[in-house]
C-alpha cells in the first residue's frame, strides 16, 4: 500500500490542494478600478492646473494644496487598488500601513526641523571674515 492511500485527509488529491489560489483578499471589480483611476486622473489633473494657471499667488500655498491633494491620492490608491480596510488580513496590514506612516511622519518632520534650526543658528560669515580663515 502507499502512504498516500492510507492517509485519509488526502481525499483523493495526492496530497495536493487544489484551491483557486484565492488567499482571501479582496479583488476589484472592473468598476472599482474605473473609479479609482478616474478619482486619480482628476487628483492629477487639479493641481496641474492649479500650478499651470497660478491659481495662488504664493508658491507655499500651492505646494499646500499640492500635498493636501496627494495625501488624498494615496488614500484612493490604498483603497482601490491595493484593496486595504480594516477587515484585510485581520487589520494587520492597515496596523502595518499606520506604523508606516508614524514612521514617516517622525523621520520627515524631524528632519526638517533639524534642518531649519541648523540653518537659523549657523554663525553669518562675510566674505572678510572667510579671508582670515586658515
Amino acid at each position: 500500500m502507499t502512504a498516500h492511500l492510507d492517509h485519509p485527509a488526502d481525499h483523493g488529491h495526492g496530497g495536493h490542494d487544489h484551491h483557486d489560489d484565492d488567499d482571501g483578499a479582496a479583488h476589484g471589480t472592473f468598476k472599482s478600478y474605473m473609479t479609482g483611476f478616474v478619482l486619480a486622473a482628476i487628483l492629477t489633473a487639479i493641481p496641474f492646473w492649479l500650478v499651470m494657471n497660478q491659481v495662488f499667488s504664493q508658491s507655499r500655498t500651492t505646494a499646500l494644496v499640492i500635498l493636501a491633494f496627494a495625501a488624498v491620492q494615496i488614500v484612493v490608491h490604498i483603497i482601490y487598488f491595493l484593496h486595504m480596510d480594516t477587515k484585510s488580513e485581520s487589520g494587520w496590514n492597515m496596523l502595518a500601513l499606520i506604523f508606516t506612516l508614524v514612521l514617516v511622519v517622525i523621520t520627515l518632520s524631524g528632519s526638517i526641523w533639524i534642518m531649519y534650526h541648523l540653518d537659523s543658528n549657523m554663525m553669518p560669515m562675510s566674505t572678510h571674515d572667510m579671508r582670515k580663515m586658515p
